[in-house]
């Protein structure tokens, strides 16, 4: 009896150490910015063996993530990704809010309480409703795990870290320096050291060029350029848009590399006990807003660059930490941004829709029903139409029958395909075909009317805005696991967005974040249960 115990205690133990051997040291979470699957694919034949390449290889691959929101933006999508829920719970619904008291657009995640480093912006996750991967992984750690975010904008820095982490880095647009927030605390001397050394970004972008990286003939995977010129792009820290142009270059992303080396070299990244976890956001977007941006020599170039940069990020974590014990994760935000401005003679536009008069009009036709001498209408924001609550409220009329009103009169406006009211948002009508305008908006902040428009019809804000075309298709793109324990397959369902933080949660052997509700994909349970019987 005594020998079976001990050999059952043996058993156990090994088992044990197993299990912990398979969990990660560290996670690096990459996601891509507008990352399109269909363009990894088209300019593969260009790409090195140990970026893109070496994660398809050896990874757990799923084609295509979805994600079921409308209006996506990089900063919807990023919450989703490190939340593993929508909108309509996690409170992050577009990149701006508007601010009607001031009558002006404001960051979603704007906090006068604490002020920024290297940044004249007031932000904190505040108003991120939902816990992140990161926070998770701080609640499980006591704290011992290191979390940390370097992305573009802050935004997604901010979203991407949560609201334990050690901290949250991102590119100042006026002055290139690597900025945060008061509300993490502190920041390290090698970011601090970074910023004001001659490795600055404001101290060589004067000397930057950005040309093809290949002979110009070797762009070859679109047929539809108008002509094959060489590009040359320079970058002038003596300009206003300096940064921000800067940052839509495939150079935004060796930036990102350069601080994230120094996190991988004096972070201590893997020497806990715990696992610590590293957020980092590449770009691959376009650069120019032109009709052709999209088949442009440049988003080849950049897809070539990006593929560079990762090769150059996993070397590097191999070097200081070892791959082998991290786990790397790869996805991509889900849109794609393009200006789709179709030559005359074209008729594939079926109209402009204009919000300005549009709310114009409603105003007239309440104006009508109830009062002359009265605004019934406050705006217009991001597909939603906000009604003036304090008339209504002194003219002690029902609001949910004047929303219902204002939606009856809208619906009938060319280009409009539907019209939801706050009100039947608060009662939980659903239907399939309002589903993705449920999941995707915030009731407590939500405008009373919910606008969506037909594919085809361009949106035309002002007569300064560039018009958005309303398309209904989704954009392929990837989500790829690579680390410990991982078998490489690749998997060709649909995975809905949801599904990424609680699987990276359960490699972690940790909660998923407090409002996740999906379960971990299929494949990354059995691939533990079946680590577990080994």
């Amino acid at each position: 009896m005594r020998g079976l115990l001990t050999s059952l205690i043996t058993l156990l133990a090994v088992t044990n150490l197993e299990a912990q051997s398979q969990t990660p040291k560290l996670v690096v979470f990459i996601s891509v910015d507008q990352l399109r699957a269909d363009y990894v694919e088209h300019f593969q034949s260009h790409f090195g063996t140990q970026g893109f390449k070496r994660l398809l290889k050896n990874g757990l691959t799923y084609r295509n993530v979805h994600y079921n929101i409308d209006q996506l933006d990089k900063t919807n999508a990023t919450s989703i990704l490190f939340t593993g829920c929508y909108p309509y719970l996690s409170g992050i619904t577009s990149n701006q809010v508007y601010n009607f008291k001031h009558n002006r657009e404001e960051n979603i995640l704007i906090d006068p309480d604490f002020i920024g480093n290297y940044s004249k912006l007031k932000l904190s996750p505040r108003n991120l409703l939902a816990s992140t991967i990161g926070d998770e992984l701080k609640i499980a750690s006591q704290g011992r795990s290191d979390v940390y975010a370097i992305a573009p904008d802050a935004q997604t820095a901010i979203l991407s870290a949560g609201h334990a982490a050690n901290g949250a880095f991102w590119m100042e647009d006026e002055n290139g320096k690597w900025a945060t927030t008061t509300y993490y605390k502190g920041i390290p001397w090698y970011v601090d050291r970074y910023n004001n050394g001659n490795e600055a970004l404001s101290a060589r972008i004067d000397e930057m060029e950005w040309t093809p990286t290949l002979p110009i003939s070797a762009y070859n995977a679109f047929p539809y350029r108008l002509d094959e010129r060489p590009f040359k792009h320079t970058f002038k820290s003596n300009t206003t848009e300096c940064y921000p142009k800067f940052k839509r270059s495939p150079f935004i992303n060796k930036e990102v590399n350069r601080l994230a080396f120094q996190f991988l070299k004096y972070a201590g990244f893997g020497k806990r006990s715990c696992p610590d976890f590293l957020a980092l956001t590449y770009y691959a977007g376009t650069y120019k807003d032109d009709q052709n941006s999209q088949y442009s020599t440049e988003i080849q170039d950049t897809y070539i660059q990006l593929d560079h940069s990762i090769a150059a990020l996993l070397d590097t974590i191999n070097k200081q930490v070892g791959l082998d014990k991290t786990l790397v994760v790869l996805t991509g935000t889900g849109y794609f941004d393009t200006i789709e401005d179709y030559s005359e003679g074209l008729k594939c536009v079926r109209g402009e829709f204009h919000p300005d008069r549009c709310v114009a009009l409603l105003n007239m036709y309440l104006m009508a029903q109830y009062g002359h001498d009265k605004k019934w209408v406050k705006g217009y924001h991001d597909y939603q139409i906000f009604l003036n609550h304090k008339t209504i409220e002194e003219a002690k009329l029902d609001l949910e029958k004047i929303e219902a009103e204002a939606a009856d009169f809208v619906a009938d406006f060319s280009g409009i395909r539907q019209v939801m009211t706050r009100q039947s948002l608060r009662d939980g009508a659903w239907n399939e075909s309002n589903a993705k305008i449920r999941a995707a908006t915030y009731v407590r902040d939500c405008g009373d009317l919910i606008i969506s428009l037909s594919p085809g019809w361009k949106l035309q804000k002002d007569k300064k805005s560039k018009p958005i075309l309303t398309r209904g298709n989704s954009i392929m793109t990837p989500f790829i696991m690579m680390g410990p324990g991982i078998v490489p397959q690749t998997i060709g369902r649909e995975i809905d967005a949801k599904e990424i933080a609680p699987s990276i949660t359960y490699i972690l052997r940790i909660r998923p974040p407090n409002t996740a509700s999906s379960l971990p994909l299929p494949e990354v349970a059995t691939l533990h249960i079946t680590q577990n019987k080994k």
